[in-house]
């Protein structure tokens, strides 16, 4: 015997209201994902890293003119094996800006498309310890980049996110981590380059200081104090940029701790 139109009716709306609440996040859902949104737009602040590791890549060429030959050969050598390291050094921050892009897209934030990004960090990097960087980190770095590749095809919003903090917690902290070693290491390689440069600028400058040579006094007292400020707002950023890193870091931290229980991994 077929069911009144009536309570047919009522089982529609009753379906349709179920159909509804699965398909939208609960009040703890929704408040998630925009933190997950705003933790995705710090990622800007990586690009501070990504200029001083570039800054780190030109030592030679601010060096140079101020080395003695014998200073040059050592220092050209150590400049063949600087340009390869950084290229690994700028395909971590890629990594880790990829990982909070992408969750930021799974979060829902439309401004972001990530897919050539992700694909673009497959390959591997390798350990560079006079820098700081370790097997730890090229290992996190891997791992990273495996598990963006697999959240890519996620599709369901909160579930994806989640699961994507879970996985994501480890490598992204370790890498976060190498990022602040690196940029000490940075700081130093900047702090040693300034004794070279003011050495000879302090020590030369006091030569020209006769009549004949007024100009060219004048002119590297000039240098000496664009120097110096450079040098002094360098180090600033190395410590600002830290400082960031470990906002982040925290930011990160925080989000792990409001993670659903119950959710299941995709």
């Amino acid at each position: 015997m077929p069911l009144p139109r009536v309570f047919r009716r009522l089982i529609m709306l009753g379906l349709c209201a179920l159909l509804s609440a699965c398909a939208t996040p609960g009040k703890d859902a929704s408040a998630r994902l925009q933190a997950v949104r705003d933790l995705a737009a710090q990622a800007h602040s990586l690009d501070n890293y990504a200029e001083l590791t570039e800054r780190y890549r030109a030592t030679y060429q601010r060096e140079k003119p101020f080395l003695s030959a014998q200073a040059d050969i050592g220092e050209h050598l150590m400049d063949a094996r600087r340009q390869a390291a950084c290229d690994d050094l700028i395909t971590l921050h890629r990594a880790v800006q990829a990982y909070l892009y992408l969750l930021g897209q799974l979060a829902g934030d439309e401004r972001y498309d990530v897919e050539d990004q992700v694909k673009g960090i497959s390959s591997a990097i390798k350990a560079w310890p006079d820098t700081g960087l370790d097997e730890r980190h090229v290992n996190a770095y891997a791992g990273l980049t495996r598990l963006l590749a697999r959240a890519l095809t996620q599709g369901y919003q909160d579930r994806s996110v989640q699961a994507l903090l879970r996985e994501g917690a480890a490598p992204m902290q370790t890498l976060l981590d190498a990022m602040r070693t690196l940029l000490r290491y940075y700081a130093k390689t900047n702090a040693n380059e300034a004794r070279i440069v003011l050495g000879v600028l302090e020590v030369e400058i006091p030569f020209a200081d006769t009549p004949r040579d007024r100009l060219l006094g004048v002119l590297g007292k000039e240098l000496l104090q664009t120097k110096q400020a450079e040098y002094r707002l360098i180090g600033r950023r190395y410590t600002l940029t830290e400082r960031s890193l470990d906002e982040l870091a925290r930011q990160h931290l925080e989000l792990l701790t409001r993670l659903d229980p119950a959710s299941p991994h995709p």
